[in-house]
C-alpha cells in the first residue's frame, strides 16, 4: 500500500464583523477552537465592533459531526492524522484571507494594528500562522491553547519580537486543571517568550467576552 497526496481546489467560508474603512483602525482575525464553527465563534467578539474595528473569524478546513444525532457540527484545524498535510492546507488558506482582507494595504504605514486571536486549538493555529512570516501582527492573544512542547516548538521566538503576546486562561479549565504543575507550564511559556503576559480568570474553557474587554482597556497597542 502507497500513501499518495493530491491538492485540490477548497472553498473556505469565514464571517466578519464591521468593515474595513478610512475609519478603521483595527483589525481583528480570531480563530476558533476545536469543534467550534465561526458562525457561532464570532458572537464572542460582537462587543469589538465600535465602528473602527473589522472582525474576521475564518472557519477550520474539515468538520464532522460532533453527536450520535448528527445535530452538531463542529470545525476543526488539524488532527493528528495526516497533520503535515493539514497545517500546509490551512497555511495558504488563512494568508489569503490575510491578504483579501488587508486588499493591498500596508498596515505598519496605514496605521491599521492587527490583533490576531486563537481560542484553544486555535492558538497553536495563530502560532503557526505567524511562524510562516507572511502576515503582520501587533498583537497575539493566546487564549486557552495548550502547548506540550513549549510555545517555541510552534513558532519561534524572533517572530514575536515586536508583537506584544498575550495568554489568557481560565482558573477553573477542565483542560488545564490536567496539568500537574501548573504553575510551572506557565513559567516554561514564559521562558519560550520572556515578554508574554499572562491573564488568569475565573472561569472555564471558553472566550469569556468581558474578560476579553478587559484586556483590551489595559492594553497599549490598541487605541
Amino acid at each position: 500500500m502507497t500513501e499518495h497526496h493530491l491538492t485540490v481546489k477548497r472553498t473556505a467560508r469565514y464571517y466578519t464583523l464591521g468593515e474595513l474603512t478610512d475609519k478603521t483602525k483595527n483589525i481583528w482575525f480570531c480563530l476558533h477552537g476545536f469543534g467550534q464553527l465561526a458562525k457561532y465563534f464570532s458572537r464572542k467578539f460582537t462587543d469589538l465592533d465600535d465602528g473602527q474595528t473589522l472582525i474576521v473569524v475564518p472557519e477550520g478546513l474539515s468538520r464532522a459531526y460532533l453527536d450520535a444525532d448528527y445535530q452538531r457540527v463542529g470545525a476543526s484545524w488539524i488532527t493528528r492524522e495526516d497533520r503535515d498535510q493539514e497545517i500546509a492546507d490551512f497555511l495558504p488558506y488563512l494568508n489569503s484571507l490575510y491578504d483579501l482582507i488587508l486588499d493591498g494595504r500596508n498596515p505598519t504605514k496605514s496605521g491599521v494594528q492587527i490583533t490576531v486571536f486563537g481560542f484553544s486549538q486555535g492558538a497553536a493555529t495563530a502560532c503557526r500562522w505567524l511562524n510562516n512570516r507572511h502576515i503582520h501582527a501587533d498583537r497575539l492573544i493566546l487564549w486557552a491553547g495548550y502547548f506540550p512542547n513549549g510555545l517555541s516548538d510552534l513558532i519561534s521566538p524572533v517572530a514575536l519580537s515586536t508583537t506584544e503576546t498575550h495568554y489568557v486562561y481560565g482558573r477553573q479549565d477542565n483542560y488545564l486543571l490536567e496539568l500537574e504543575d501548573i504553575d510551572g507550564y506557565m513559567r516554561r511559556l514564559q521562558t519560550d517568550v520572556p515578554t508574554l503576559k499572562i491573564t488568569a480568570f475565573d472561569g472555564g474553557h471558553r472566550v469569556e467576552p468581558a474578560v476579553l474587554t478587559q484586556l483590551m482597556s489595559s492594553s497599549k497597542s490598541i487605541q
